[in-house]
């Protein structure tokens, strides 16, 4: 199968090599010559052949927005655009409508795998009309890992959004609560060697996990996580998540308290929120701030 993939980050580069390993044909642009293919959206429309399927990878709000509006004028009826980032879902429902009038499909995709994803697979959250769906499943069983679990379709447009929001809502949670046990660890003088105790819960215990093995492997790296700020960004989607929550009544204490502690770590230096960025370094390759001498 043919796709052209737009954006080629952390993301978006390694998922241009997960698919063409599992033998389809990817042409990607990136603003970025040296990891292109090609030099624009038009070269890269043109070098598919009809019906064309496009992947969109790039940030949130006014980039993806853009790029939408640039690939409406480009592509042709019977077409389709898939938006892999971010997005809020919202904004889907206004772009399949935007595309819908010229009869171009559109598909989001809530895509999680951070820089792992390339060896591990991606989990995939997809919200769109059955006939475009189906259509990308090729596409879609190289992303996700091997089994019969990490894929998913979710509902109509704008579920895959919504479903990686309410992942990553979750997420935060979780990263929270490590956070505050690996602090208060930290802090009594009974516990000599933290860092094992994390370690000792790898096995055999109810709180297991991918992000205890990412904690476990940022201690290795830093024991005492004292090369690291204890400031952690929010992305966006935690917000969203709890905006929805408002919106339906949904009562998330533990999302909602790991939000505003994020907001906290904005104003002094959190022990808790190094763990934070550490982890989201671990998972996402996303940036930390180093600790001041």
């Amino acid at each position: 199968m043919q796709l052209g993939l737009i954006g080629l980050g952390k993301m978006g580069g390694n998922m241009r090599e997960r698919i063409r390993r599992a033998g389809h044909t990817v042409v990607g642009y990136d603003r970025n010559p040296d990891l292109s293919d090609v030099s624009g959206l038009a070269e890269l429309v043109e070098s598919l052949e009809a019906p064309r399927t496009v992947w969109v990878m790039v940030p949130a709000g006014a980039a993806t927005q853009s790029t939408v509006d640039e690939l409406g004028g480009l592509l042709e009826p019977g077409d389709v655009v898939v938006d892999g980032g971010n997005s809020r879902w919202t904004d889907d429902e206004k772009h399949a409508a935007e595309l819908r009038a010229k009869g171009i499909g559109f598909v989001d995709a809530g895509v999680s795998g951070g820089v792992w994803g390339l060896e591990n697979g991606y989990a995939l959250m997809v919200g769109g009309e059955k006939e475009h769906v189906d259509r990308l499943r090729p596409i879609f069983d190289a992303l996700k890992p091997e089994g019969p679990y990490g894929y998913v379709h979710a509902g109509k447009v704008g579920a895959g959004h919504f479903s990686k929001m309410v992942h990553n809502g979750i997420e935060y949670a979780m990263m929270q609560a490590y956070a505050e046990g690996w602090e208060l660890l930290e802090k009594v003088d009974s516990v000599t060697d933290v860092r094992e105790v994390f370690r000792s819960w790898q096995e055999g215990t109810v709180i297991r996990s991918w992000l205890l093995d990412l904690a476990v492997d940022a201690l290795d790296e830093d024991e005492h996580l004292d090369k690291l700020r204890g400031y952690a960004q929010d992305s966006g989607e935690g917000r969203w998540t709890v905006e929805a929550a408002i919106d339906n009544a949904v009562p998330l204490p533990a999302i909602t308290a790991s939000l505003f502690a994020r907001f906290a770590s904005r104003q002094e230096d959190s022990p808790q929120m190094k763990m934070i960025a550490a982890l989201r370094n671990q998972f996402g390759g996303h940036a930390v701030e180093s600790a001041k001498r």
